[in-house]
């Protein structure tokens, strides 16, 4: 609890000095940089860990003996054998963010070998303990993606949108689909429900080349505002993440502070009901009754405040929330294509509506289909005409 290791080997990525200081390790390090990079892109870990096995990447175990003659995880015969656990736990691992985690594991008894993992609130954490390998918004949004498990398709391949593509109107995820003949070929993606027949659902299809020139448009129509016109649009974004006004918030405040004034005063008269009771200056009865119509107010007021003070923090949020995405775009200033990694950079989900026909004809040629795309931080972003 002290703030110092517990570990005499730090994570893979680290070494440690004669102090107990975590330093990077100059060698594991840019592989740590490279499987980051790997997931924003799109991949799950089982494919990242079979690229760095084509790579002839050394495993963790592997650089460990060669350095020490540990053989605890060093498998003869397939030094460059990676497995998905590996790359899974470095993917998981929020000490790549320069934090200390102690209290990872722990025995259940002194007769037990093997140790089991501590839920994160039996962890000590302590921030700013050494130099980061990864930034802390890159190790979030990599959380955020490991959330959405994405597997290869038929053809070894995972979509561009896979994982981050939904159903407007039952939620579901959409699925990539690909029609080839001899002539042409085909993507597309439709919902899963009504791919799989699990809901009563419409396909929802949507072109794959339609959903890409879409999303590039909106992205550079989105990222060219930001880069002229950083300050509107940095307040744009604050109003539309916080959904109100100031003015709207200068109510909220009033009414905590008069929902906490008569917490207060509740507890008060709590304390004078109980007085009046032991003195016998009121009733047993009568002291039941009262108590319960104030707990019941006291309650209500609580919850009320805690609703509240919970949307005077998004103000806050959304300052914050801004300033990530302008990171994002300050990074990309301008881009040639749509990449897995700048999409999933910039994009959190995209949510497919079905298409509607403009000629009221039900197989009509002309038809226009929404398409909402929720921005990583802020959510739907609505530029002014």
């Amino acid at each position: 609890m002290s703030g110092k290791p517990v570990t005499s080997k730090p994570v893979y990525g680290y070494l440690m000095d004669e102090d107990e200081n975590f330093i990077i390790d100059e060698e594991a390090a840019p592989v740590v940089k490279q499987i980051y990079s790997l997931c924003l892109a799109g991949n799950g870990p089982t494919k990242i860990a079979r690229m760095l096995t084509e790579q002839q990447t050394p495993t963790p175990g592997t650089l460990e003996y060669r350095r020490t003659g540990s053989t605890r995880r060093y498998h003869p015969g397939y030094e460059c054998k990676w497995a998905t656990n590996t790359v899974a736990h470095i993917l998981e691992n929020r000490e790549y963010t320069g934090c200390l985690v102690n209290f990872k594991t722990e025995k259940v008894s002194y007769k037990v070998k093997h140790s089991v993992e501590n839920p994160v609130e039996k962890q000590a954490v302590f921030e700013n303990h050494h130099e980061p390998i990864i930034d802390r918004d890159t190790w979030e949004r990599v959380q955020e993606l490991r959330k959405q498990r994405k597997r290869p398709n038929r053809y070894d391949e995972v979509g561009l949108f896979s994982g981050i593509l939904f159903c407007a109107d039952c939620g579901s995820v959409m699925y990539q689909q690909r029609y080839q003949t001899d002539k042409r070929r085909q993507d597309c993606y439709i919902c899963g429900s009504y791919k799989k027949r699990t809901r009563d659902c419409t396909a929802h299809f949507i072109r794959t080349d339609l959903l890409t020139e879409g999303v590039t448009e909106n992205l550079r129509k989105v990222t060219s505002y930001a880069a002229k016109h950083e300050a509107r649009f940095m307040k744009l974004l604050t109003e539309q993440t916080e959904d109100g006004s100031k003015r709207r918030n200068t109510a909220r405040k009033k009414e905590l502070e008069a929902a906490e004034k008569r917490i207060a005063e509740l507890s008060a008269i709590f304390k004078r009901l109980y007085e009046d009771s032991v003195t016998g200056r009121i009733s047993d009865e009568r002291f039941t009754e009262l108590s319960a119509d104030y707990e019941a107010e006291q309650k209500e007021l609580k919850e009320k405040a805690a609703a509240l003070q919970s949307e005077l923090s998004k103000t806050l949020e959304a300052t914050a929330n801004a300033e990530k995405f302008m990171k994002v775009v300050r990074k990309y200033t301008s881009f040639e294509e749509l990449t897995p990694t700048l999409l999933r950079e910039f994009v959190e989900k995209i949510v497919i509506h079905e298409s509607e026909a403009l000629d009221g004809k039900r197989r009509g040629k002309l038809r226009r289909q929404e398409i909402e795309i929720y921005y990583s931080f802020v959510g739907k972003v609505e530029l002014p005409d």
